[in-house]
């Protein structure tokens, strides 16, 4: 029998929410994105626009796929060298962006280039939970990328609508 779960959704909000991430901190890294092209955005909206991103069944998969990644990796379960490489974060390793992308490719070239300036910029939330897979045990690698990968999806989402409300 297969695994069946109808609120796969809310599984990915609280995952997210225990690695210190809520939906607030993904909104507010949409709304910097895009304040600048919508003079009536507001923060509200931005979260509507995350919480519809995060309705999709592979933003989920993702969430999932890439905090169990992490995880492992704090518990030191995953193969030689893999698991220095997650671990450290190390910069030439490029998977972690690599599914993150799997978010971003939902909204067209300009979930691309809003996710590749979260990503190098260390906009919000993203910094801060950069910052906390560099400083302890923790590992963020797949975390970071998969917060700025939603927050450039909602803000493509924004834009692919001109704002309007969907």
């Amino acid at each position: 029998m297969a695994w069946v779960d109808l609120n796969q959704q809310q599984k990915a909000i609280d995952l997210l929410a225990s690695r210190g991430v809520s939906l607030q901190d993904i909104a507010e890294v949409t709304f910097l994105i895009q304040k600048d092209y919508f003079a009536d955005l507001t923060m509200d909206f931005c979260l509507h626009n995350v919480q519809k991103v995060l309705e999709k069944t592979e933003v989920q998969h993702v969430v999932f796929t890439g905090i169990a990644l992490d995880e492992l990796a704090e518990k030191q379960m995953l193969p030689q060298p893999l698991q220095d490489i997650v671990h450290s974060d190390m910069g030439l390793y490029g998977v972690d962006e690599i599914l993150a992308l799997g978010i971003v490719n939902i909204y067209g070239s300009i979930g691309l280039t809003n996710f590749g300036y979260v990503d190098k910029a260390k906009v919000g939330i993203v910094g801060k939970i950069d910052q906390i897979g560099k400083e302890n045990d923790q590992c963020m690698t797949f975390t970071d990328d998969i917060i700025a990968a939603i927050a450039a999806a909602a803000a493509s989402r924004i834009a692919h609508n001109n704002g309007k409300r969907s």
